[in-house]
């Protein structure tokens, strides 16, 4: 298991970091530059014409080790890894419309939000009722983590709140990227989580650990060009197939409150926006936050007056995140033995 799981870390890795060196070239080539929110801070203007688009490189990496790596898998009628990854294909062909009509429009709007939830909201429940025909996940019990124990629902209650679930992280991991390398960095270690557990839960996970060890290579791989100053952005392509991905892995474990925990970043990031926009409005103009979401927050010098550059808020969030990852370890382990 381990053996697959390095080869699915290192197929992902050199293939991104490769794929990249001729992607890059190509997305100037075509011009397929992103357009900057003019309401950010100012001097991300700069960033303007910035490839978009590039998580294709940890997509296409991810697809390579799941039809290679996980290829002795279907030909014994696994197919759990395949479900994931087309569930966050999904995604991510919504991201990539989102991403299209940018660039098609050089504008920095591209599906309305109505469009996008309706698409979201359609592929959460044909997701989880797919887990359910196969048997993946059981649409009345719900794993709490910590506790080790389960909470049976009603199906149709399961079902809207897998749904709230999975379209809440989605849009959560999307609203994180808006600075260089942040929302790759925020999410490795939720995938080092995935495949930690993985490990310590056995072969019936080996599939979900080949998913996972390849994010890891890939995101690694895509970070050679994320990183501050960015030569490449993932945008919504990127993601949302993250989100999703994250998403359908916490199901696919049968484990989905555990993204409370793995999500924070996630989380207070997400919750920082709807905070701001609720008491500007109830307040007729008054915020909490210098600017929403909280990476943006920190860059112009939030509570403190410390302006945080944008390599110190990927280092926070960060190490952040990989510390309720592996505290997220402990609550789920007993799950696994």
């Amino acid at each position: 298991m381990l053996t697959k799981m390095l080869l699915s870390f290192v197929i992902a890795l050199v293939f991104s970091t490769a794929f990249g060196k001729i992607y890059i070239p190509w997305l100037l080539k075509q011009k397929f530059g992103q357009e900057i929110k003019e309401i950010g801070p100012n001097w991300h203007m700069n960033k303007s014409g910035t490839p978009t688009m590039g998580g294709v490189m940890f997509i296409f990496a991810l697809v390579l080790v799941c039809l290679t790596v996980g290829f002795a898998s279907m030909t014994k009628g696994i197919f759990v890894h395949i479900f994931v990854l087309l569930f966050a294909l999904v995604f991510g062909f919504i991201g990539f419309l989102d991403d299209w009509q940018k660039i098609k429009n050089r504008h920095n709007t591209g599906l309305s939000a109505k469009v996008k939830f309706a698409l979201q909201l359609a592929a959460a429940l044909v997701f989880i009722a797919a887990l359910y025909k196969t048997g993946h996940v059981n649409s009345n019990a719900l794993y709490i983590p910590f506790f080790n124990t389960t909470l049976y629902l009603n199906s149709a209650l399961y079902f809207v709140l897998a749904a709230f679930i999975i379209v809440g992280t989605v849009n959560a991991v999307n609203i994180t990227d808006g600075i260089d390398g942040l929302a790759s960095g925020s999410s490795l270690p939720v995938f080092l989580f995935y495949a930690v557990i993985a490990f310590i839960g056995g072969t019936k996970y080996l599939e979900l650990g080949m998913i996972a060890s390849a994010m890891i290579g890939g995101l690694l791989g895509f970070l050679v060009y994320n990183f501050n100053p960015a030569k490449c952005f993932m945008g919504d392509t990127g993601s949302l197939f993250l989100g999703g991905l994250i998403a359908a892995m916490a199901f696919a474990y049968d484990m989905p409150l555990i993204l409370v925990t793995i999500g924070i970043v996630f989380i207070i990031e997400t919750l920082s926006a709807i905070t701001q926009v609720t008491y500007f409005k109830l307040t007729h103009g008054k915020r909490i936050f210098k600017m929403a979401p909280f990476h943006h927050h920190l860059e112009m010098g939030g509570w403190t007056g410390k302006k945080w550059k944008e390599k110190e808020i990927f280092a926070l969030f960060t190490c952040v995140s990989l510390v309720f990852a592996i505290i997220s370890v402990f609550g789920v382990y007993h799950k696994l033995l």
